[in-house]
């Protein structure tokens, strides 16, 4: 299966060209769209512990992004780089990024949910 980036549904209307995406094989495909300053940590509240419970895969195509994990510990994911987010994290988008990301579509699903809910 393949789709251009510009044929990728968007994920949801109140995220305008942030999140488009589709589900493919049980996994959320998606290519997003980040300015920056976008902070999650107000956005997960509620959810369990705050973070996102839903673990990532991903590649970074432009821009960079501070990860920080329930343990405390955090890193910064840039431009050329894969990444692997497991489950109870919070990003905030450092300079404007364009990533696509890989995600188990149930717990990405919940997690949008909420996110849509909080704006």
């Amino acid at each position: 299966m393949r789709t251009p980036v510009e044929q990728l549904p968007i994920a949801h209307e109140a995220l305008g060209e942030m999140i488009r995406g589709q589900d493919w094989g049980g996994m959320t495909s998606a290519y997003m769209n980040y300015p920056t300053g976008l902070d999650f940590c107000p956005l997960l509240e509620g959810l369990e512990r705050d973070h996102c419970q839903c673990p990532h895969w991903g590649y970074v195509i432009e821009g960079r992004v501070r990860v920080d994990y329930e343990n405390g510990t955090n890193e910064t994911v840039s431009s050329g780089e894969l990444y692997y987010w497991p489950a109870g994290h919070t990003i905030v988008i450092v300079d404007a990024v364009r990533m696509v990301e890989f995600s188990p579509h149930d717990l990405m699903s919940d997690v949008l949910a909420h996110v849509v809910a909080k704006l």
